[in-house]
């Protein structure tokens, strides 16, 4: 049987947890990349940073936070589902014993390679460059080690349903990098870059610290052996295998396109950053939050029957998806019309002028084609996890990465000549190939799962609100802006970039008036869900109605 409305009310309510938790990690974050971009802005050594950032994360990627999820997570909740408490405590320990002694052999091998890294990553990087990259590699690589630790205790503060914790638990590592920054001003900018990564590894800790009480009074202790005797263990090893392949392929992906980025110029590779954690806000808000919140429930549900199990799965997963296209749908279109303001809020400042907004804006464009592919592919993949399936998503994972790989080179460095572009403006189309190939390992998920489960209940009709009223507000908010920078400022034409016109942001106060456009965009998509009657609206209203 479907879950009762009071589950899905308490799936909610977790998911409310997640989201509160990444909010307020994300936007301690854009305090960070705010510092960060008003320090650097798009420059040598804000592209070295990125690079170097980049190389390490890759060992968190594929052992972190996504794996762990996909493995032990399904595992650890399904032994506690059937009340086996003692054989999931002693997977938790196992699984942290075999994961600490992994990532210690690999953070050595990083160390070591670190110069042939960085010439896979950012092949365009040469001498001083080239060098601070390397260097900045190797005091971020043993930091990011003690991250996938911290990963594993997410994973077993999720499967207990204390979802806060882990996902604020990030604002301390902000925190530390921040500090760092602020600690670090009136030094020249390769002195700011290395307190930087030196903050990171203090973050990583702290990050890891804040957690570990928690995790040890829910498991009552900790026997950190790594033995594969439990027959347990080894199902989260067996998952385990196709979950690091598939995070491995994209990784591969982000690598790729981090290259590409460093051919074209040092301001593309710190630009395509600034754009991927804008775009990651709403990813991890709403893609991640529902997603998070839902593979618990899921893992429980696949104890169930055959048919109880699938109807289940179609229940949660369709009441997923309207969540999170109520949020993604006006998030994608503000990237669209609005990137431009969206970027000088929050980057703008310092070293970091308007026409690196500007330029932020034309990536972010990308980003917006992919958010909804991305986010509910995420959903699917949990699903797929929560049946113990890591398989299929590595499938489609690798088929995603091979295609763009494919038809990325040619869109960055070729079409843009094809189309009277400059050469820098290839990078827009890093983010656009992305988003593509999204929408392509979206639609080869959706159908799979819908063999295994059956077909879901369609959401077209109450997507097609959302979308219709996220395109409404976006286009007389793009026309208040072109209004006020006709009426009270220059309307700069961009011309030498595009090869056609496009208005620059308005020559008013910046950043009062974006966050005023910003305000009038949400004000407008609010009310016009609530005209279309659109459930998760009127949910929103009567909470802020409840709360005065």
């Amino acid at each position: 049987m479907p879950p009762e409305p009071q589950q899905q009310q308490k799936s909610g309510r977790s998911a409310a947890l997640v989201a509160a938790g990444i909010l307020l990690s994300r936007l301690v974050g854009l305090v960070r990349q705010k510092l960060f971009a008003h320090f650097l802005g798009n420059g040598l050594e804000a592209a070295a940073f990125a690079a170097a950032t980049r190389i390490p994360n890759v060992l968190q990627n594929l052992l972190g936070e996504g794996v762990l999820s996909a493995s032990l997570i399904p595992v650890y909740a399904g032994l506690r589902a059937k009340k086996d408490e003692a054989e999931a405590r002693r997977v938790a320990g196992a699984v942290f014993g075999l994961l600490a002694l992994m990532v210690g052999v690999l953070v050595a091998v990083g160390l070591l390679a670190a110069p042939l890294l960085v010439s896979l990553i950012a092949p365009g990087f040469e001498g001083a460059q080239r060098e601070l990259t390397i260097t900045l590699v190797r005091i971020i690589f043993p930091g990011t080690g003690v991250l996938v630790l911290s990963a594993w205790c997410l994973g077993i503060l999720n499967s207990h349903k204390r979802f806060f914790l882990s996902y604020a638990a990030p604002v301390v590592w902000n925190g530390c990098i921040i500090g760092a920054l602020i600690s670090s001003r009136g030094e020249n900018q390769d002195q700011i870059v290395t307190w930087a990564a030196w903050g990171t590894v203090a973050g990583s800790i702290a990050q890891f610290v804040v957690q570990l009480p928690s995790v040890i009074r829910l498991l009552g202790g900790l026997n950190a052996k790594p033995s594969m005797q439990s027959p347990a263990v080894k199902e989260v090893v067996s998952g385990f295998l196709p979950a690091v392949m598939a995070r491995g392929v994209v990784q591969v992906s982000s690598w790729v396109d981090t290259a590409y980025a460093s051919l074209i110029s040092e301001r593309a590779v710190s630009a395509l950053s600034y754009a991927q954690t804008i775009a990651l806000l709403p990813v991890s808000l709403f893609g991640m939050a529902i997603s998070a919140a839902e593979l618990p429930e899921m893992s429980a549900d696949a104890i169930k029957s055959k048919e109880e199990r699938a109807a289940a799965i179609r229940d949660r997963l369709s009441a997923g998806l309207q969540r999170m296209a109520f949020f993604v749908a006006p998030s994608a279109i503000a990237f669209l019309f609005l990137g431009d303001l969206i970027s000088a809020t929050l980057l703008e400042s310092g070293k970091f002028t308007a026409a690196d907004s500007r330029f932020t804006w034309y990536l972010l464009i990308g980003s917006g084609v992919a958010l909804s592919a991305q986010t509910s592919g995420r959903l699917y993949s949990s699903a797929f996890y929560a049946l113990k399936d890591t398989r299929t998503p590595l499938k489609f994972a690798a088929i995603r990465v091979s295609l763009g790989i494919a038809f990325g080179y040619y869109a960055v460095h070729i079409l843009p000549g094809q189309l009277g572009l400059p050469a820098h403006l290839g990078a827009v189309f890093i983010t656009i190939t992305t988003g593509l190939t999204a929408w392509l390992e979206r639609t080869l998920l959706a159908r799979a799962l819908q063999r295994e489960i059956g077909v879901l209940s369609s959401t077209w009709s109450a997507s097609a609100k959302v979308w219709g009223a996220a395109f409404v507000a976006g286009a007389i908010t793009l026309g208040v802006k072109v209004w006020l920078g006709t009426k009270y400022g220059t309307v700069e034409a961009v011309t030498s970039e595009w090869g056609g016109s496009m208005f620059a942001p308005v020559a008013l106060p910046r950043i009062p008036v974006s966050l005023g456009l910003l305000g009038v965009f949400c004000a407008l998509y609010g009310i016009a869900c609530l005209v279309l009657k659109v459930p998760q609206a009127n949910a929103v209203l009567r909470r802020v109605l409840r709360r005065k």
